[in-house]
């Protein structure tokens, strides 16, 4: 009898040990799950906040975008208007100097009359047609000089007009540009545009089309939405990239020309 109860307390002794192992190895387990759970929580949480601090800076530059693309729609309307006035300007100063031009073909006429009835200095000419003569002359004299000013306006503003539809012309298509280039500053990949380091000065106009190039070689194309005196906005042509390749910042863009696809 007292075996069997050494045998039993020894069998206890050992699910005691089993059961303690057992639920050693369980508490480590739930610590190490515990432990990889709050890992990836930390993670999650960071991943979170890169996320909304990448979409800010999206909202920023697309702010940023929108402002520069409503700067240049108002800038081409501000030089439509200042080509009005100057057309405006130039055909009236071109009525007024046809009508100065009339007025001296009328005093020389009158001039003309007035010399055949009297001649200036002749004794027995009548005071009153010298008098009529002399004033003739004068206003022929200050209708002259009117008309070289207005001649002078004219050809003034026939330049500043000429100048305007030159400038005009060359947004519109770009004429001076190509051949240009310059560097890429920012990519965003998000709403998939670039930033670039050249602009109007350089003679690049919207809805033209870059190359971008690497290292010499073709790796896509962009489109400009907006231009500014220095730099410009591009919309990446997702199409022309070929899989696996972006635009990066330092790439080069070299102007093709305007589109009007």
């Amino acid at each position: 009898m007292p075996k069997v109860l050494i045998g039993i307390s020894m069998l206890l002794m050992t699910l005691s040990l089993v059961f303690g192992f057992l639920n050693t190895s369980k508490v480590r387990s739930l610590r190490n799950e515990l432990a990889a759970t709050t890992s990836a929580r930390d993670v999650a949480e960071r991943g979170r906040m890169a996320s909304q601090k990448k979409l800010k800076t999206i909202e920023t530059d697309l702010l940023a975008a929108t402002s520069n693309a409503a700067d240049v729609a108002g800038k081409a309307q501000n030089s439509e208007a200042q080509l009005s006035k100057a057309q405006s300007d130039k055909a009236e100063a071109a009525a007024k100097l046809q009508a100065s031009e009339g007025q001296i073909a009328d005093l020389q006429k009158q001039l003309a009359q007035a010399t055949a009835g009297a001649i200036p200095g002749t004794p027995d000419a009548p005071n009153d047609l010298k008098a009529e003569l002399e004033e003739t002359r004068n206003q022929l004299a200050a209708a002259e000089q009117e008309k070289a000013l207005l001649a002078d306006k004219v050809k003034a503003a026939q330049d500043r007009v000429a100048a305007m539809e030159q400038e005009k012309k060359r947004r519109q298509s770009g004429a001076n540009a190509p051949g240009v280039h310059g560097t890429v500053l920012a990519v965003n990949q998000a709403y998939n545009f670039v930033v670039l380091g050249i602009g109007d000065r350089q003679g690049v106009v919207p809805n033209s089309e870059m190359l971008v190039l690497r290292h010499g070689s073709l790796i896509g194309k962009i489109r400009i939405s907006s231009v500014e005196p220095t730099t410009s906005i591009g919309d990446i042509i997702t199409n022309s990239l070929a899989r696996g390749v972006q635009v990066e910042p330092g790439d080069t863009v070299v102007y093709v020309g305007s589109t009007n696809s």
